[in-house]
């Protein structure tokens, strides 16, 4: 994923914020013991917030262990005993970022493109493994990521259409966090918003860049510049996060909501504050 739904980090309570690293280190670790070192290199904090979420849904309280990072030895962390939580966003994790790479290669050229081809085998097996686990969801965004090229090989226009694969991606994998029926159908609500707000945000960002190479951008049939892209997007963006903060509210969630509702109230806001219009992180 992209790496846009962050937390505030000035207005998380020093506990909260050492929670937040403890599921982000043990989401890592988890990663590298089911799908290799390089799955680890892939995690972003959208999948953070996934497994964050799936903890939250448990009927158990994850209990922490401290140990030692990986990549620095030096470095102390804390790190889940149980990796329940995490199974299911860690293979959705790999799943998505192995389409990505596919997504990649037909979107780029020259040493990029080939880069992304030598690099396509080694997640190609990561993605076998977690597909191995979880078929329906290999299946599921598969199918979410071929819609999606399907809409940007016919050149669509629409903001609402291009954003529906993405956003209805994150709805279902958000949707697998709970069994409980009336928690499944707030959770899609809220993946579904926020995967339209990952969609929006990722075009706006990249269209100069789409602009000059000639790559597909749904703000390029309505926009000429960055600025008129700003102006469109922004109150789009807004909406988003109102209504997942609305469908937030609905969750029955066992613990997390101030860490959670931090990311959704204020990250958010001040992710693309920061990415769209160069305001600096508080």
């Amino acid at each position: 994923m992209f790496g846009y739904v962050r937390f505030f980090k000035p207005e998380l309570k020093i506990k909260e914020y050492e929670t937040y690293r403890a599921v982000y280190c043990s989401l890592c670790k988890y990663m590298g013991k089911e799908y290799g070192l390089i799955s680890r290199m892939t995690l972003s904090y959208d999948f953070t917030f996934l497994a964050l979420l799936s903890a939250a849904l448990q009927d158990t309280c994850p209990a922490f262990k401290g140990g030692r990072c990986t990549f620095n030895p030096l470095k102390k962390c804390n790190y889940a005993k149980d990796g329940a939580a995490f199974d299911m966003p860690a293979a959705a994790a790999v799943i998505t970022v192995y389409n990505k790479v596919l997504d990649n290669i037909n979107d780029s050229k020259g040493f990029k493109k080939l880069g992304f081809l030598i690099s396509k085998p080694i997640f190609s097996s990561m993605r076998k493994r977690a597909a191995k686990k979880y078929p329906e969801i290999d299946t599921a965004i598969t199918e979410y990521m071929q819609k999606q090229a399907l809409l940007e090989k016919d050149l669509e226009q629409s903001v609402d259409k291009a954003a529906d694969p993405t956003a209805n991606a994150l709805g279902y994998l958000f949707s697998l966090c709970s069994e409980d029926e009336n928690n499944k159908r707030v959770l899609d609500r809220l993946g579904y918003c926020i995967g339209r707000y990952i969609y929006l945000l990722d075009a706006a960002c990249d269209f100069e860049e789409d602009k000059k190479s000639g790559s597909y951008n749904v703000f390029k049939g309505i926009c000429n510049t960055k600025e008129e892209v700003i102006k469109t997007v922004t109150p789009q963006l807004y909406n988003n996060i109102n209504e997942a903060a609305k469908a937030f509210e609905l969750l029955e969630l066992k613990r997390y909501k101030t860490i959670l509702g931090n990311v959704l109230y204020l990250g958010l806001e001040n992710c693309f504050k920061k990415e769209l219009q160069n305001e600096k992180s508080l």
